[in-house]
C-alpha cells in the first residue's frame, strides 16, 4: 500500500511539473505573438526617399509589424542570382521581395513564391483598378503570384516645337518622320533601341503587339508565326532601314538614343518614362520645355507598349506570410503607391493614384493623360520560366531582320522553331 501511495504521489508530482512546463511554454509562445513581428524586405538599392517613406508610413499604420530592408545589388542580373541562391535553399531570411516583371513565371514554377489569390479575395482587393498588363505579369497558370508595384512602359516623345500633333499610327509616324527630319537642328526623324539586347525585344514586342501578334499564348504555347506578327515585324524593318533613323541604329541602346534626343538631333523617340525628366534637365538638355509625350503609335489592333517595372512577392518559405501580405497590400495599394510616386518618382500601377493632386504636382508627367494612356497600353514580355532563353533567340533573329539580312517571314519561322525546341525541353 505504501509503495502504491509513493508511486501515486510521484506520478502526480511529475504531472504537475509537466503541466506547469507546458503552461509556461504556452505563455512564452503567446508572449512572442503579442510582440511586434519583424519582416525582411529585399529590394535593389534605392537612391530616392521612396522606400524609407513607404516603410515609415506602413509601420505607423501597423505598429505590430516592423520592416527591415535587405539591400540587393543594383545590377538586376546579380539581384536575380542572389535571390535564386537564397530561395533555392528554402531560406526564410527574407519575407517580401521585389521582382523584375520578367521573373514571376520563373520564380513561381520553381516554388519560390506564395500564391496571393486567397489573400486578395479575403481582403477584397479590386484588381480591375490596376494596369492590366502590369497585373498580368504576376499571373502564372491562372494564379496571382506577385502584385505590381511600379511600372515602366514604352512611350513616344516628340518635339512639340516642331510638330503640333503626335502621330496616331505607325504609318503616320513614318510619314511625319520623313517630312520633319531636318527641321530645326534635327538630323533624324525617329530614334529607338535596335541593338541586339533586351531593348530590341521590347521594341519588337511593341511593333508586333500593335498589329495583333503574340509570342506565347496564356498556356505557354508558341504562337508567334502569324500574319499579324509578320506584318508588325515588316513595319519595324521599314523603320529601322529607313533614311530617317541613324545609319547605325543597330548599335543604339537607351543611352545612345536618349543622348541624341536631348541634344536636339531627332523629332521623335521611343523610350521609357525617364526620358522626360532627362529632357527637362537644363544641365544636359538642349530641348527643355520642348517635349511632348504620347502613346506609341497604333497598328491594326491599337497601341502596344512593352511592360517594364517591378512587382512584389512573398517568399514561399517565409515564417510571417500574414504580416508579409499586409506589407505587400499596403505597398501596392493607394497609399503605398502614392508615396512611391511622390518620393521615388516611379509610375504607379494603380490607376486611381494618377488622379491624386499631390501625385500630379510631384511629377507633371503623371498628370499627362497621354502618358497614362501610353502606359495603360503596356503588355508584358512572354510569361515563361525560360524567358532568358526566349529573349536570346528573339534578339539574335530580330537583329538579322532589322539590319536587312533576313526577311520578316524567315525571321518569324526561325523564332518559332527555336522557341518550340526550348519549350519542349
Amino acid at each position: 500500500m505504501r509503495r502504491w501511495k509513493k508511486w501515486l504521489a510521484a506520478t502526480l508530482g511529475l504531472a504537475m511539473v509537466l503541466t506547469t512546463a507546458a503552461c509556461s511554454s504556452s505563455s512564452t509562445e503567446e508572449g512572442k505573438n503579442e510582440g511586434p513581428v519583424t519582416i525582411t524586405f529585399a529590394r535593389g538599392k534605392d537612391v530616392t526617399e521612396g522606400t524609407k517613406k513607404l516603410i515609415e508610413a506602413f509601420e505607423k499604420a501597423h505598429p505590430n509589424i516592423k520592416v527591415k530592408v535587405k539591400e540587393m545589388p543594383a545590377d538586376t542580373g546579380q539581384n536575380h542570382d542572389q535571390l535564386v541562391t537564397m530561395l533555392s535553399s528554402q531560406s526564410s531570411e527574407i519575407d517580401v521581395f521585389d521582382l523584375d516583371v520578367i521573373w514571376p513565371a520563373e520564380f513561381a514554377k520553381a516554388g519560390y513564391l506564395q500564391p496571393l489569390d486567397r489573400y486578395i479575395e479575403s481582403d477584397g482587393v479590386d484588381l480591375s483598378k490596376y494596369i492590366q498588363g502590369a497585373l498580368n505579369a504576376g499571373k502564372v497558370d491562372g494564379q496571382q503570384f506577385a502584385m505590381p508595384r511600379f511600372i515602366d512602359a514604352g512611350i513616344l516623345f516628340y518635339r512639340k516645337d516642331l510638330v503640333q500633333t503626335p502621330p496616331k499610327t505607325w504609318d503616320e509616324l513614318v510619314k511625319m518622320a520623313k517630312e520633319n527630319k531636318g527641321q530645326g537642328d534635327t538630323k533624324f526623324g525617329y530614334l529607338m533601341q535596335a541593338k541586339q539586347y533586351e531593348g530590341l525585344v521590347c521594341n519588337f514586342i511593341e511593333f508586333i503587339g500593335a498589329y495583333g501578334g503574340r509570342i506565347l499564348d496564356e498556356n505557354g504555347n508558341v504562337v508567334i508565326n502569324s500574319p499579324e506578327t509578320v506584318k508588325g515585324l515588316k513595319k519595324m524593318i521599314e523603320v529601322t532601314t529607313s533614311d530617317f533613323v541613324p545609319s547605325n541604329i543597330s548599335t543604339f541602346t537607351e543611352l545612345e538614343s536618349h543622348t541624341a534626343f536631348i541634344e536636339g538631333q531627332s523629332v521623335f523617340i521611343r523610350n521609357w518614362p525617364y526620358q522626360y525628366a532627362l529632357a527637362q534637365d537644363p544641365k544636359q538638355s538642349k530641348i527643355v520645355d520642348k517635349v511632348g509625350v504620347a502613346p506609341l503609335p497604333s497598328g491594326d489592333k491599337g497601341s502596344a507598349a512593352a511592360l517594364g517595372g517591378w512587382m512584389m512577392g512573398i517568399n514561399k518559405y517565409s515564417k510571417h506570410k500574414k504580416e508579409a501580405w499586409e506589407f505587400v497590400k499596403f505597398a501596392t495599394g493607394m497609399e503605398g503607391q502614392k508615396l512611391t510616386a511622390i518620393h521615388g518618382g516611379s509610375g504607379p500601377t494603380l490607376l486611381p493614384v494618377y488622379d491624386d493632386e499631390d501625385v500630379k504636382k510631384a511629377n507633371p508627367l503623371f498628370a499627362d493623360k497621354n502618358f497614362v494612356d501610353g502606359i495603360s497600353a503596356a503588355i508584358p514580355r512572354p510569361v515563361s520560366p525560360v524567358y532568358p532563353e526566349i529573349s536570346d533567340v528573339i534578339q539574335i533573329e530580330v537583329s538579322k531582320a532589322v539590319t536587312g539580312k533576313q526577311s520578316a517571314e524567315d525571321t518569324v519561322k526561325n523564332i518559332e522553331s527555336k522557341l518550340k525546341e526550348i519549350i519542349k525541353k
